[in-house]
């Protein structure tokens, strides 16, 4: 059986990788409303704002991440479930591998009994496509087997930061809200502080082992949930390791005779080389993401990460040489016009359909573009084959990664919700969270044999009725420990999971990795405007002086005072990275 793809949009490098097909998950990033009044109003009109900064789980501050000791007393018990033996183990932060379809007689059950004890449970949750009608046979097949009736709210996911900010700032919240960890911004991470649930009551220690499920997300992710003190959120986990491929036209590439290059100058001579802009034909679309790996920079999916310890003090990302050799090494690329002409101008068509019409050679985008790509192209070019080159160190080098965030999606319970609607929304959780090869994860993924999906060579094919209704809706709400299946394709399993093995050789994890911070509010937006300049230096629209410019007065209006704020929340609170 192979996992269904979230109905999530395929992102680019300028908006961030979201989740995509087997329950790996990235970075993103995204501008959100937070920093605006809406946001201010929803934090200001809660609760009191809960956080643990060297403090107490209950301790009411606005501020802070919570770890150590003060976490121990949060986190649920780990016991890990293996219902199908991986045929790739996770090795080196990555996912799993799945090769091999299970039969349907083979599959097992992870939820013995139905949980949920017949409440409503109203969800609120971005969806990217057309809703399907409510009351659909899936839906009522879920809530059949969860024992619990969902009332989806979904949401255009393009336009979810706006309703979401709406919904945070007005007194009338669903019973449970997803929010995509690219929303995390500003100051939403204090307004969902003050509007939803302390879960530890229902998840902490042994109490998860309630839903076995959900006991089998690994740690790290739960780290990533608690918010303002309080286990609050029930984490999409994901592997740790960067999850941005520079993809290559790999028949193209044989076709011509090139050598995958494997240093930045090695990129630049190739690229100039294979660009002819009479046959339409250019080296690669925007690549500041791979620049970035390429040379060592640290995350910019997470504020927290932003942040490294060296020798002993602390440093941020905008104030690093490899910043700024990132950027001018792309500024290079565009100077030398080996870059598709629609990547300059930005929000013109789509780097994806440039790359499978061989426009451009090379393009990054999320881990999940391997298969979604592959299997697009199958039935239209037979000869098409897309490879992914390891991230080369700039100077030929192994690279010098840093991991991401080991969850960047999360569902939250209104703190007004009484106990019996958190108790049936946690059923719903357990229920989406089975793991592979059991007969839960088939009808999450795939909907009802027979109406959504037939079987073909032993692995469940979706028809037109499962396309329309089997969204990807539960997906958002409870997921297991990372992994890629993909029967249909087991080489592109291998070649995506031993991608990820590789680079996760290569991968540290920085002081602040697993850890939800809440920053002050008067720094929330300190940085906002560095993503846009580096579009713009890269472009040639603005120097790297502008750069060196910004990042000095980024130090003065606050910078150096917030790493003095991160650095007492180090010291007190310790790291999670382990």
């Amino acid at each position: 059986m192979t996992p269904n793809s979230p109905a999530l949009p395929a992102p680019g490098p300028g908006t961030g990788p979201v989740p995509g097909p087997g329950r790996g998950a990235g970075p993103g990033r995204r501008s959100f409303l937070a920093s605006t009044a809406v946001a201010a109003a929803a934090a200001a009109g809660g609760l009191p704002l809960l956080a643990a900064c060297g403090g107490g789980a209950r301790e009411q501050r606005k501020e802070g991440a919570t770890s150590g000791k003060d976490a121990a007393g949060i986190l649920p018990a780990y016991v890990p479930r293996e219902i199908v033996k991986p045929d790739i183990p996770a090795r080196n932060g990555s996912s799993a591998g799945f090769t091999t379809a299970v039969a349907p007689e083979r599959l097992r059950t992870s939820v013995p009994r139905r949980l949920g004890k017949g409440g409503t449970v109203r969800i609120m949750a971005p969806l990217w496509g057309s809703p399907p009608p409510g009351g659909n046979a899936w839906y009522r097949a879920m809530d059949e087997a969860i024992g619990v009736t969902t009332r989806w709210q979904n949401q255009d996911g393009n336009t979810y930061d706006e309703k979401l900010g709406a919904v945070l700032a007005s007194s009338e919240i669903p019973d449970v809200v997803v929010v995509p960890g690219w929303n995390l911004t500003g100051r939403i991470p204090g307004a969902v502080n003050a509007k939803f649930a302390d879960l530890g009551p229902y998840l902490s220690g042994d109490r998860v082992k309630e839903y076995p499920n959900l006991a089998a997300v690994p740690t790290d992710a739960w780290q990533r949930a608690i918010f303002g003190g309080a286990l609050r959120g029930i984490p999409m986990p994901a592997s740790y390791v960067v999850n941005i491929v520079p993809y290559y036209r790999q028949d193209l590439f044989e076709e011509r005779g090139y050598q995958v290059p494997g240093s930045a100058g090695e990129f630049l001579a190739w690229a100039k080389e294979a660009t002819s802009a009479k046959a339409k034909v250019w080296a690669c679309d925007d690549m500041k993401w791979t620049a970035f790996h390429a040379f060592g920079v640290l995350p910019g999916s997470d504020r927290a990460l932003w942040w490294n310890t060296v020798d002993g003090r602390l440093v941020n990302r905008v104030e690093t040489e490899e910043y700024l050799e990132a950027l001018e090494w792309v500024r290079k690329l565009y100077a030398a016009n080996v870059v598709h002409p629609d990547a300059r101008a930005q929000n013109q068509g789509d780097a994806g359909n440039r790359f499978t019409s061989g426009q451009v050679l090379v393009y990054n985008n999320d881990l999940s573009h391997w298969y979604v790509k592959s299997v697009e192209q199958a039935g239209q070019n037979p000869d098409f084959r897309m490879g992914g080159m390891d991230i080369f160190g700039h100077d030929g080098s192994a690279p010098r990664l840093f991991a991401q965030q080991p969850a960047n999606m999360f569902t939250f319970v209104s703190e007004k919700a009484p106990e019996p609607v958190v108790r049936d929304f946690l059923a719903v959780a357990d229920f989406c969270a089975a793991p592979y090869g059991t007969r839960e994860r088939l009808l999450t993924d795939y909907g009802v044999a027979g109406v959504h999906h037939t079987l073909s060579g032993g692995m469940p094919v979706k028809n037109d009725t499962g396309h329309l209704q089997v969204t990807g809706a539960f997906d958002l709400v409870g997921d297991p420990a990372p992994y890629l299946a993909h029967p249909d394709r087991p080489d592109l399993v291998k070649a995506q999971v031993e991608w990820q093995q590789r680079m996760g050789a290569h991968t540290v994890k920085t002081p602040f990795y697993g850890l939800t911070v809440t920053e002050p509010s008067r720094w929330a937006n300190l940085a906002d405007d560095f993503e846009q300049l580096e579009d713009d230096v890269v472009r040639g629209r603005k120097k790297i002086g502008d750069v060196q410019q910004a990042v000095s007065e980024w130090r003065s209006r606050g910078g150096d005072r917030l790493r003095d704020w991160y650095r007492g929340l180090l010291d007190d609170a310790g790291s999670a990275a382990n």
